[in-house]
């Protein structure tokens, strides 16, 4: 079974409510038919219902079952407006300004009924900038109990592929965090292991990426790495973390032997922590289009509730794929 599969198979067992507010997105409203068709979530977008359903009839398409959500005319839209001006008081929110907010960003809007209970997850990105979906999520969920970063994180799912576990994969930081500190790729890396457990199932082996292995080159950047797998290794002692490993060394038995030779994650790592942001998105982006892989997020951890970023080229089925991973994060939440 794919990994995609199982993903669905589980968001059918305990439907979420899953908010799309990028409603006027031919490939949203595509997706949209497609999860409502196969039961994967009960779906709401945020605009208005005749241009919505105007959208479906061009396109030819069934939305039977959505539910919308028109700022303009909902009866929470000044409930919402007073919790946003409560929330953000501080930093100089007032009513007339969360009106205007929540009636021009459909993505606060869809975090606000994450935050007030009438929805159980959010996905948007796919015509948005990732700092669109982050910046009210951040402001408003705020960060999850315990958790030190928000990140971003990609399930690969490889074809034919024997390495990590039968081919897929968790990358992290691929979205998100530019260049995370020794102590913040610590923290990504208990965050990816986690993630990697509840999405994927089974044990997380996170490899520490470099350009080294286990000295054999030096520099600054080969430094952080190692300072954050020690790091990981005091603070999340349950962790099953090494590093720093080059890519062949993380993953591929034969090459960690000569290279890593000892090393209790070198040559079966599935999860893969990258330095920077410049490698990570590089590096996801090589493997879906070189490697033919199904690439899912970039998913965010971290979030007090699920809110997840697509990628501005994503497909319609990506879109599909990310809503399921987001109700499974809800069932857990």
């Amino acid at each position: 079974m794919a990994f995609i599969d199982g993903i669905k198979a589980k968001a059918k067992e305990d439907k979420k409510i899953i908010v799309l507010p990028e409603s006027k997105d031919r490939r949203v409203l595509i997706a949209a038919a497609h999860i409502l068709e196969e039961g994967l979530a009960d779906l709401v977008m945020v605009g208005n219902e005749e241009k919505i359903m105007d959208g479906a009839g061009w396109l030819e398409i069934d939305l039977t079952g959505l539910k919308v959500e028109d700022p303009t005319t909902s009866d929470k839209f000044e409930h919402y407006v007073e919790v946003f001006t409560e929330l953000r008081a501080k930093k100089g929110m007032t009513p007339e300004k969360a009106r205007e907010i929540l009636l021009s960003d459909y993505i606060t809007y869809a975090v606000m009924m994450l935050k007030c209970g009438d929805a159980d997850g959010v996905v948007a990105g796919a015509c948005h900038a990732t700092s669109d979906t982050l910046r009210p999520a951040l402001q408003i969920l705020k960060t999850a109990p315990g958790s030190k970063i928000v990140s971003g994180f990609f399930v690969m799912d490889v074809p034919d592929c024997r390495y990590g576990k039968d081919g897929v994969f968790v990358f992290a930081d691929c979205g998100l965090n530019q260049d995370p500190n020794a102590e913040e790729l610590a923290a990504i890396a208990d965050s990816s292991a986690k993630s990697f457990h509840a999405m994927v199932g089974g044990d997380p082996y996170v490899a520490m990426l470099s350009h080294s292995t286990k000295g054999s080159a030096k520099h600054a950047l080969v430094d952080k790495v190692v300072e954050a797998t020690q790091i990981a290794k005091r603070e999340y002692p349950d962790l099953k973390v090494d590093g720093e490993l080059q890519a062949d060394a993380a993953m591929v038995p034969a090459v960690a032997k000569s290279k890593a030779k000892g090393s209790p994650v070198a040559g079966k790592a599935n999860v893969l922590i990258f330095p920077n942001l410049d490698a990570g998105n590089i590096g996801y982006k090589l493997v879906q289009r070189l490697g033919k892989a199904d690439a899912y997020g970039p998913m965010l951890q971290g979030i007090a509730k699920p809110v997840n970023d697509l990628s501005r080229g994503c497909s319609w089925e990506d879109i599909v794929g990310v809503v399921a991973i987001t109700a499974v994060q809800a069932q857990m939440a």
